[in-house]
């Protein structure tokens, strides 16, 4: 999976470069997520702005993720697109991860 992964602040932002996120692509998004978190970045903003499709696997992946940081941190979802965010919803993933319109928001959301 191609990401982009900028680091701002205590906050790491990781952007996919992908537009579907599947089976194909789940198990190297958890390996690089462990990756992150392994190298101590606790607060990550998932900029999911140009994905259009997250299947099981996907959601699972990004579920896996926000399990890794534990209570010693957090996952926050950036940008969803309108068939994102109604995949959210019907999963109730909303209830789970914190959902924000823009990278900026999601960012100054875990900045403190």
């Amino acid at each position: 999976m191609r990401l982009e992964i900028k680091k701002l602040g205590r906050v790491t932002v990781v952007r996919s470069l992908e537009s579907r996120m599947d089976a194909k692509v789940a198990v190297d998004f958890k390996m690089e997520i462990s990756r992150i978190v392994e190298d101590d970045n606790r607060w990550i903003v998932f900029d999911v702005k140009d994905i259009v499709f997250i299947d099981s696997s996907g959601l699972g992946a990004i579920v896996s993720s926000l399990k890794m940081l534990g209570d010693e941190g957090d996952l926050v979802i950036a940008g969803a697109g309108e068939t994102v965010l109604s995949l959210f919803k019907l999963t109730r993933m909303d209830r789970v991860f914190q959902m924000f319109p823009t990278e900026k928001e999601a960012v100054e959301s875990l900045a403190g």
